[in-house]
């Protein structure tokens, strides 16, 4: 057909069903987010608007790209182009190529924002983005905390409002995209609307329309504590898995203190941001009590999370930029946890000292470890290899992204029986299964289960793997020789080691494993 498909700035090649196909690329894609693989011929993981404006087929106000699926190869090569950093792949299964797409097809893509494609054969293309899900490749669940003090005044709270409006608009509210409540900060806190109250931008720009300036102090360490602490709930239509984010908007400084606010934000989970306007000038200074008030409520002090606007005038360059970061979950460092930040690979044994029975107690083990995490697409995933002396990808990090999945495909293995070479098999997974999420956001965990002495040297592999940024827990079983497991696993070797000589008593290891996971996590944030 005539038509185009309109993708999202976040549609990979293997997302396509097609050998060629006619796709729109939505204008104003952030290009710091593009994940591209290789150089004219792009693995099938890579973005294809970032593809195509990497290769200089588009630019950056979207368009018409023909993408051919193409075999796959070895060795991605990394090129810079057009604002576009690709990366390294060592092997991938398929690849594409772009070129220019013809223009007839369509008169425009779909915008980051909620519209759709209307191509001018009268006939409708496909809807990624339809009006009521809105804009799905922003996760958040976002309060703003907006200034309703007599520092503020109402002429500027009107302007505050106006700005709110126009970054709510921009966010893509939807169903399935951005949820967004305000709280106003002043004397006392007052919660205007929730996250469940509206999933439609028009609601909330007529909600935030309706507000009221109340005046009194700035008391927003007050307000930033009670939204952090009652804002979210589950009740209150906070998503799991969603980040959650406050953005502080501040008219010169806070009444209170912030760093107490701050830190129980960050014991919630909480990304705060602040947006200072009208920052205190040096006579003014002297009326401060922290001058450090920003650095003390961010989530992190890394420069993300704290933004400035001279003043309320004008204020519409300003929009943009922050719905950028908004957006950028993998950024969302105070939402993250070794629950829902880490890959976790399962290395099976399935040799024939094994037996049938053993290796369901086995996969009921993989499970209960697997169930502790919360895996999404942008959460923690899983993956699981089972190895003889050959290995088997039984699903890799990318194939399940829903918890059901994942344990349906645990349920599911079938059990091989041969050789035992466990050296080889870390070797192959540390290559295709942790290969191609190597630069991704998750730290990456190997948990290697086996019953017996390896035919081969693990020791090489192991320390292989290591470097490459996998952590080990090894679980050794019955006759598994403890020199083996000690060799395979990471330092220090004690608290990563396991053994037991029955297969019933895998069970009790899954807290110590999850637990394990998680002081790694942790000790690898400090």
């Amino acid at each position: 057909s005539l038509a185009s498909t309109a993708i999202t700035c976040f549609t990979r090649g293997l997302d396509l069903r097609k050998g060629t196909e006619d796709v729109l690329c939505p204008a104003n894609c952030p290009l710091w987010q593009f994940y591209v693989f290789g150089d004219g011929v792009y693995a099938s993981l890579s973005s294809i608007c970032g593809a195509a404006i990497h290769r200089g087929v588009i630019t950056n106000a979207g368009g018409a790209v023909r993408v051919q699926t193409l075999p796959g190869q070895e060795n991605y090569p990394a090129v810079n182009a057009n604002g576009i950093q690709s990366q390294v792949l060592s092997r991938w299964a398929s690849s594409f190529s772009v070129t220019a797409g013809t223009q007839s097809t369509a008169l425009e893509a779909v915008g980051r924002t909620v519209s759709t494609a209307r191509p001018s054969t009268g006939k409708r293309p496909k809807k990624t983005l339809d009006k009521k899900a809105g804009n799905k490749d922003c996760k958040a669940d976002i309060a703003f905390l907006i200034d309703g003090s007599y520092n503020i005044g109402q002429r500027r709270f009107n302007l505050q409002k106006n700005f709110v409006g126009k970054v709510a608009v921009m966010l893509g509210i939807g169903t399935e995209g951005p949820h967004v409540g305000v709280v106003q900060a002043s004397e006392h806190p007052k919660i205007e609307f929730y996250l469940k109250n509206f999933t439609a931008a028009k609601e909330v720009l007529f909600a935030i329309k309706e507000l009221g300036f109340r005046g009194g102090n700035s008391n927003t360490g007050k307000a930033l504590k009670h939204t952090a602490q009652k804002f979210f709930s589950l009740e209150n239509g906070a998503r799991k898995g969603i980040p959650k984010i406050i953005v502080v908007f501040l008219d010169g400084w806070p009444s209170d203190d912030l760093e107490e606010a701050g830190i129980i934000a960050r014991e919630f989970g909480v990304n705060v941001f602040i947006v200072s306007v009208a920052k205190p000038t040096t006579e003014e200074l002297g009326m401060v009590q922290d001058i450090g008030f920003v650095d003390k409520a961010v989530c992190r002090n890394n420069g993300f999370f704290s933004y400035q606007m001279p003043t309320w005038f004008g204020t519409t360059k300003y929009v943009k930029p922050l719905v950028q970061k908004l957006c950028s979950h993998e950024q969302m460092l105070c939402s993250k946890t070794c629950y829902n930040s880490v890959n976790v690979g399962f290395l099976i044994d399935g040799s024939s000292s094994v037996g049938e029975s053993n290796f369901r107690l086995m996969l009921e083990f993989v499970s209960n470890v697997a169930k502790a995490f919360e895996i999404s697409d942008i959460g923690s995933k899983v993956a699981a290899v089972q190895f003889t002396y050959n290995q088997r990808t039984e699903f890799s990090f990318t194939d399940h992204i829903t918890k059901e999945k994942v344990l349906s495909a645990i349920r599911n293995i079938r059990y091989m029986s041969g050789g035992t070479a466990t050296g080889d098999a870390i070797s192959f997974t540390a290559r295709n299964v942790f290969g191609p999420v190597k630069d991704g956001p998750n730290k990456n965990f190997l948990v290697v289960l086996t019953d017996g002495q390896s035919y081969d040297d693990v020791r090489g592999p192991a320390a292989a793997a290591q470097k490459a940024g996998i952590t080990i827990f090894s679980v050794g079983v019955a006759w598994a020789p403890l020199d083996d497991l000690k060799d395979m696993a990471s330092e220090p070797r004690e608290s990563h080691t396991f053994f037991t000589r029955e297969f019933t008593g895998l069970e009790q290891m899954v807290p110590d494993i999850i637990r394990g996971i998680c002081k790694d996590f942790l000790d690898s944030k400090q």
